[in-house]
């Protein structure tokens, strides 16, 4: 047997390969949409990719299963639970087979038991693993967003993200009952989840890529609640806030993602385009770093640092229905190209052109200003927080906020930052924080692109706030 794990650190998602290499066969469970790396790694491996499958309608990015199936000509295994409002729109396809509970997907010597584990969603599935080259006994269960390393998925996303109005409780009640029945299998069996840590699909979320069933028993919060009330009220308690594309994702997932046309190639433009866009307001995104942004940057432009959780912000703030243009360092050897995948991946499919670094310098070299965005210390702030000389604004989500913040700040989540403004008094400086500032100098930026012009970031936001408020503290005794 062959399995390969694929993880996608700016999605925090987990995908599969499983093949047997009796047959030359293999499945790949849960694909994105950078389906390129499943057949790089089925040829490497010898192996034909031919089933795929997905645990469930995915809500954080845009599966990879159709077009993968098409472009290999295997077997597209969906399921066939949850509810009408649940159903795949493309099941009529040719390659689709609905699978429910306790069918079987078989790939050469492997067997796949399909177990329905609702709660995060009404359809979800989870794939219990047996080689029977090797044992009658499964080794292993891939469990998507039904439980992960330390947590287990979160049942409020129909209500928050999909507006299906008062269904989260009842979602909460049958992952209850999903996980009483799951954590009664062997110890031994392991756990491939679909997610790891910074995922919006749960609270909790390790790093560790796998576990077992015996250890989740042991130290997973989730399987040490046997009442069902207190379990309910615990899931639900402190859950993130959803980006505001998974709603999209969701809609997107059920009606059939599109396939993307591979021999796309974003067309640089000239700097002295640049001007024209921004006067008549289209969106350009600067994917340069932070402390790039912060130096230097052209008046107008988005901030979105292409890091970790670029797709997470860009999901949040950039619009599905206009054009997007990009500002890359490619000086720097980042390439837009890149970018342009990685926004595909939430369905961001409408970027029109891109611009190189030299339009930053030819910005410059014209006699226009480029801005700056300036750190002050958390000294500086307590030295003038206690009057009217600036308005502060926490832009972290409303569990954080309500765990801890600087007194006499207004909370504004980052993502509801855009549609705020007008809770932002004009005419004196503005000081945004977040936790450790990366958030921050997004909010920074999205203020000055509004008009405000004295914007200014905490350094290392919340927490060097704090650490210094203690060190105060302890100073004093």
């Amino acid at each position: 047997m062959i399995l390969q794990r694929f993880y996608d650190e700016r999605l925090a998602q987990a995908s599969y390969l499983v093949g047997c290499s009796a047959t030359g066969e293999a499945l790949v469970i849960d694909p994105n949409r950078d389906v390129d790396q499943y057949l790089r790694a089925a040829e490497s491996e010898g192996l034909r990719i031919s089933a795929v499958t997905e645990t469930h309608i995915h809500a954080d990015f845009v599966s990879g299963s159709r077009e993968l199936a098409r472009r290999t000509g295997a077997r597209l295994f969906l399921s066939d639970e949850g509810d009408a409002g649940w159903k795949y729109a493309f099941a009529h396809e040719p390659n689709v087979v609905l699978v429910a509970d306790g069918d079987t997907i078989r790939i050469g010597n492997l067997r796949l038991d399909v177990l329905h584990t609702p709660g995060h969603t009404p359809e979800h599935l989870s794939f219990q693993l047996t080689d029977t080259a090797a044992s009658a006994e499964p080794m292993g269960v891939f469990t998507g967003d039904f439980v992960f390393v330390g947590d287990v998925g979160r049942p409020d996303l129909l209500e928050r993200a999909a507006n299906q109005a008062g269904t989260m409780e009842a979602s909460a009640r049958t992952l209850f009952r999903s996980l009483q029945k799951f954590k009664r299998r062997p110890d031994y069996l392991q756990i491939w989840p679909g997610h790891g840590a910074g995922s919006a699909c749960g609270k909790g979320l390790s790093a560790v890529p796998q576990s077992t069933i015996g250890f989740e028993r042991l130290a997973n919060w989730a399987f040490a609640i046997d009442d069902e009330d207190t379990f309910v009220r615990a899931v639900l308690d402190g859950q993130p806030e959803p980006p505001r594309y998974f709603g999209r994702m969701k809609h997107v997932n059920r009606a059939g993602p599109q396939v993307l046309d591979r021999n796309r190639r974003l067309e640089q433009l000239s700097p002295e385009r640049l001007l024209p866009l921004l006067r008549q307001g289209e969106i350009v995104v600067d994917v340069r770093s932070a402390s790039a942004y912060a130096r230097g940057h052209i008046p107008g432009t988005l901030s979105l640092p292409f890091d970790r959780s670029f797709l997470t912000w860009a999901g949040w703030l950039l619009p599905y229905d206009r054009p997007i243009y990009l500002l890359v360092d490619d000086r720097a050897g980042q390439a837009a190209d890149a970018v342009v995948r990685e926004l595909a991946k939430i369905g961001l499919e409408s970027t029109a052109g891109y611009f190189g670094a030299d339009a930053v310098s030819s910005w410059r070299d014209e006699g226009r200003a480029l801005e700056t965005i300036d750190l002050v210390t958390p000294t500086w702030l307590e030295q003038v927080r206690g009057g009217d000389e600036v308005t502060l604004v926490d832009v972290r989500g409303l569990a954080e906020w309500e765990a801890g913040h600087i007194p006499g700040a207004r909370h504004i989540p980052l993502g509801d930052l855009s549609t705020r403004l007008d809770e932002i008094p004009r005419g004196r400086p503005v000081v945004v924080y977040c936790r450790s500032g990366a958030r921050s100098a997004i909010a920074a930026s999205i203020l000055r692109r509004h008009g405000l012009t004295d914007v200014r970031n905490l350094e290392g936001g919340y927490d060097l706030w704090s650490r210094r408020r203690v060190e105060a503290v302890v100073a004093s005794q």
